[in-house]
């Protein structure tokens, strides 16, 4: 089992593996925050290939080939588990050669194929809940993974579609999504997106990332999802909504202060 219920899980890691360098930068800050913080699981994310961006001119990453070298690259340089998405289900068999946890979008999470292709690899699978679904219509997702033998589920809550280009994070989905038997994940920098509300792309408020993460951790989350770039004005995507690998650090222990007060 790669979750500890004794640890804070933390993902990490800018949100397109873009190149080396954002790599590295994410990755040492991560490298920092385990020594200094060893109650944190943590495990490198990055993606290579944005495929859903809102327009077809914007970038969309490395591509499979150099992503997954990237995060070979990261893997045994900083030590760290690494995780990516993939939105195809015969990607799954070379995405399972490198990560340790499989991730499916949000928006695919309902393809029973792209489920099954995941559970299929043996490794961990974490699902994002769609924006369009209810905490407890997750219980059809995970129970598609056990049916596919999955070894190891998490789940994550990325917030709820509001209106139009705004999304909002229910407290008590992690109450209900918990029930379902599997450990559950805030993903902090995805529920304050403001999807296409940035002239063709999607913005951010990335000032809420804080108290939301805290808000998560007081009402029984078990891990987070945090987006880091060391320029996250410069970043191809979600810049908007990523935090700095300068104020990571900040972020997290105030996080850890929280968990820590909960747990007891």
């Amino acid at each position: 089992m790669l979750f500890n219920s004794k640890k804070l899980l933390l993902i990490a890691g800018p949100c397109s593996l873009e190149n080396e360098k954002v790599c590295r930068a994410a990755a040492t800050t991560l490298t920092k925050l385990a020594k200094k913080h060893p109650e944190l699981t943590i495990v490198f994310k990055g993606s290579f290939d944005k495929a859903n961006r809102t327009s077809l001119g914007n970038a969309r990453g490395p591509g499979i080939d150099e992503g997954l070298a990237l995060l070979a690259l990261m893997k045994k340089d900083y030590g760290f588990p690494v995780l990516t998405d993939f939105h195809e289900r015969q990607q799954a068999a070379a995405v399972g050669q490198v990560c340790d946890v499989l991730q499916i979008p949000a928006f695919l999470c309902r393809q029973t194929d792209l489920l099954l292709a995941a559970a299929a690899t043996g490794r961990v699978v974490n699902v994002k809940k769609g924006q369009f679904l209810s905490p407890s219509e997750m219980e059809f997702v995970v129970s598609k993974l056990r049916q596919g033998s999955a070894k190891e589920i998490w789940q994550t809550e990325r917030g709820t579609t509001f209106g139009y280009q705004n999304l909002v994070v229910d407290m008590r989905s992690f109450g209900q999504m918990k029930a379902l038997g599997t450990p559950v994940i805030f993903d902090a920098t995805h529920s304050v997106q403001q999807p296409g509300a940035a002239g063709g792309k999607t913005g951010g408020r990335r000032e809420f990332v804080p108290p939301l993460a805290r808000a998560a951790l007081a009402a029984g989350a078990d891990g987070l999802f945090i987006e880091t770039h060391p320029q996250p004005e410069r970043a191809i995507s979600d810049g908007p909504n990523q935090i700095s690998t300068a104020e990571l650090p900040a972020l997290i222990a105030s996080c850890l202060a929280v968990w820590h007060a909960v747990r007891e």
